[in-house]
């Protein structure tokens, strides 16, 4: 079967040349991005393998599993987690709407725990699955590039085999990130936070993005006593100044202790638990000490600087608009490329692969108008510019719509916990660059507000548009009066 494939920017007209190849595409890595890629590309015609570390809930340099860091040991696990603890404090507010829970609720991590780890199973079958049913050719063991067209497959009783690809596709995602510090060994990252044994009744966490935050909510909500260590004033740096001070409030309004312009700086092993020391000078003995200080690019063992990709200083594999490396038979996606370290970011790279090397359509990954969401409690989600970025961006004014109010829940729970939501709209074209949003079902009001940003959406229509009532969504439509208009040269009111 004739195939067309991108070939140094034109589309090869037969697939004869090809012929020598073991395989038209080999892919190193079954993430997300990795597995979409494969079966797309398979589903175009082309001849593909895949490999991938064996199945563990903890990855190693010697373990990962089909699915990846969202699957296994990321996002759906983690959601699993924030489901869970969010029971704790619904428990609570029951009370309030005629729900009387007379007995002691008591919490079975370990069951939570054994639940989590069944789906992630699950999971992880369906996605050989697809591969499977897509006729890609599955490995299991460690890929390493040798090659501008081969790859060498470690097999798990050591034994290596040599294949050669037309095309090499890097989609090996990222690893946690573990700072210097003395006793750093004491402490764990997200990867075992998420099969921890044990309960910790006292955690500590350093670091202040959504990982940091979102552990420190699962922990809360089921009962441990929880400290947030960070480097700046608030946590959720690049995200929407006026949402990061939301988010903190909620996080201490839930009775997690804040620690903002403060690190650790040593460890300690001791018989009642971990002391952990402070460049403050604080002391706090914990159960257990989170890491959540970043993830970096995994390409330490894919011998790429040997066949000459070139990295970045932070080891991301760099690639053009198309996801292609310097060497024109490798092509990288995913977090391994440092772009946007996300699972639908990376699930979109792997789509436009497979359109240009072997669906006859070049396409290039638009990165504009990303939803996000950090699944603290309750969460922050945002699509489109942060006032901040707007500011910057803009050659003009800014209008900015605000909302704080009392989601109709907490009026009969008494949860003192406000929703806030807000545009962010260009003054002139009356367009609408960014919405946030932090408050209950924030990610799946924000998923059809991004609908519209990518459409063009502007003030006027959000404004036009009948809102469903009585629900929260609704007040992104009826956000009328105009909070505050900023620009580079005059400084922000209302705040």
């Amino acid at each position: 079967m004739a195939r067309k494939m991108l070939i140094d920017g034109e589309l090869s007209k037969s697939g004869e040349e090809e012929a020598h190849y073991d395989f038209d595409l080999f892919v190193i890595g079954a993430g997300s991005g990795g597995v979409r890629a494969g079966r797309f590309s398979a589903q175009s015609g082309a001849k593909v393998a895949i490999c991938e570390l064996p199945f563990d809930p903890i990855s190693s340099e010697v373990s990962g599993g089909v699915g990846g860091t969202c699957v296994i040991r990321g996002c759906v696990p983690k959601k699993i987690l924030v489901y869970g603890a969010a029971f704790g404090p619904e428990l609570e507010d029951a009370k309030s709407y005629g729900w009387e829970v007379n007995e002691r609720v008591n919490f079975n991590w370990k069951k939570l725990l054994h639940k989590k780890t069944e789906e992630i199973v699950r999971l992880n079958g369906i996605y050989k699955r697809l591969l499977s049913n897509a006729g890609v050719k599955f490995f299991e063991g460690e890929g390493r590039v040798i090659g501008p067209n081969e790859v060498e497959l470690i097999q798990l009783d050591g034994t290596k085999i040599t294949y050669s690809a037309k095309h090499i596709l890097i989609a090996t995602g990222s690893r946690a990130h573990r700072p210097e510090i003395p006793g750093q060994e004491l402490a764990i990252t997200s990867d075992e936070a998420l099969s921890l044994e044990e309960f910790p009744k006292r955690a500590v966490i350093l670091g202040g993005g959504y990982i940091a935050v979102e552990f420190a909510s699962i922990w809360r909500g089921m009962g441990a006593a929880v400290d947030l260590v960070f480097r700046k004033e608030l946590p959720l740096r690049g995200f929407d100044d006026e949402m990061r001070a939301v988010v903190a409030r909620n996080l201490e309004g839930r009775g997690i202790t804040m620690h903002p312009c403060t690190t650790l700086t040593k460890l300690e092993k001791t018989e009642g638990g971990i002391k952990v020391h402070t460049d403050h000078g604080e002391v706090i003995l914990a159960d257990v000490v989170l890491f959540a200080t970043g993830r970096l690019p995994n390409t330490k063992r894919l011998n790429l600087d040997a066949v000459g990709v070139e990295l970045d200083k932070m080891k991301a594999v760099k690639v053009d608009e198309y996801s292609r490396t310097n060497v024109p038979s490798i092509w990288a996606i995913g977090d391994v490329t440092n772009r946007m370290n996300l699972t639908p970011v990376a699930l979109m790279e792997g789509t436009c692969f497979a359109k240009t090397v072997f669906g006859g359509k070049p396409t290039k990954p638009d990165y504009s108008y990303i939803p996000c969401a950090t699944f603290c409690i309750p969460p922050l989600s945002c699509v489109g510019l942060s006032e901040e970025q707007a500011i910057e961006q803009v050659n003009g004014e800014v209008s900015v719509y605000t909302s704080a109010f009392n989601p109709m829940k907490n009026t009969i729970s008494g949860r003192t916990e406000k929703s806030v939501m807000k545009l962010v709209v260009d003054a002139e074209t009356d367009k609408v660059l960014g919405a946030s949003m932090c408050g209950p079902d924030a990610p799946e009001i924000m998923q059809g507000i991004a609908v519209a940003l990518k459409c063009g959406a502007t003030k006027e229509q959000f404004d036009s548009t009948v809102g469903i009532h009585p629900s929260a969504a609704e007040e992104f439509v009826t956000m009328r009066s105009e909070t505050r208009r900023v620009s580079k040269n005059k400084p922000k009111t209302n705040l």
